[in-house]
């Protein structure tokens, strides 16, 4: 799950190269983690969607980089991820990173399609290299070690909070759906606007700086849902920083007719 960063390169000298490895605390006690697997409650067997099955490529080793990340780090790499079509998870520094970066990952509380473990959060050391895939350069000035701690705890944050919205729209089909969606493919339109966040621009709104379309299993029944990100202040205590306006997209009935009801009680509470 990831979040976007650019920045020109810069033009003034190269800073030395220093060779900087994976640093992370010292692993938990009861390492290896093979010893003891940790995975979430089982659901209820009447959930078909919850058997396991092949996984997004980056996420099958992503618990050997929760419970013991230094160990994790010395085995080789996956393939390319097929549901968000990302490399795989570089955890080995940058030839040029001015400082080394952590390579724990973190659990969420999403859960996976077709899975029985939840999404796993990039570490730093997998945000720093994507950036760099994307185009951005480090500069001396850019960023510092609490700098890319902060980056990560707000992209978790933000991705807790997307969840929990599309949660909320989820209860409308509790009924329907008992064992709860599971997220399936997500993936970042951070130029392709919405119709929804251009006509609150013609309104004269600010444009959200960036666009996730997440798709999730509602119980056998695809459904997408739309996020749009906007500059907020951050909150010290949660990292919460994005405003989020997270709702289903107008592309089925059941869709529009989810938001033609919320936005009834809204309008008459």
């Amino acid at each position: 799950m990831g979040a976007s960063s650019s920045s020109a390169a810069s033009s003034s000298p190269a800073a030395p190269a220093v060779r900087a490895e994976a640093s992370v605390d010292a692993p938990p006690q009861g390492c290896p983690m093979h010893q003891q697997a940790h995975r979430p409650t089982s659901p209820p067997s009447a959930c078909p969607m919850h058997r396991a099955a092949a996984g997004p490529a980056h996420q099958d080793r992503a618990y050997e980089f929760v419970e013991c990340p230094m160990k994790a780090a010395r085995r080789g790499q996956s393939d390319v991820d097929p549901t968000n079509m990302m490399p795989p998870p570089n955890q080995v520094p940058a030839p040029d990173q001015p400082f080394p970066l952590s390579v724990v990952r973190e659990e969420s509380t999403i859960p996976r399609f077709n899975n029985e473990n939840n999404w796993v959060y990039p570490s730093e050391q997998m945000f720093w290299n994507a950036m760099l895939r994307k185009g951005w350069r480090w500069r001396e000035d850019d960023l510092t070690p609490p700098d890319m701690s902060n980056i990560i705890k707000i992209h978790n944050s933000n991705n807790e909070q997307a969840w929990q919205e599309i949660l909320k729209w989820e209860a409308l089909h509790a009924g329907d759906c008992p064992c709860g969606p599971t997220l399936k493919r997500f993936g970042g339109k951070a130029q392709e606007y919405s119709p929804r966040a251009r006509l609150r621009h013609w309104m004269g709104y600010e444009l959200p700086f960036d666009r996730h379309d997440w798709i999730i299993d509602r119980c056998g029944k695809e459904v997408r849902y739309v996020i749009d990100y906007y500059d907020g202040d951050v909150d010290q205590d949660t990292y919460r920083f994005s405003i989020l306006d997270v709702r289903p997209a107008f592309d089925s009935l059941g869709a529009v007719w989810d938001r033609m009801k919320v936005a009834w009680w809204r309008w008459t509470s």
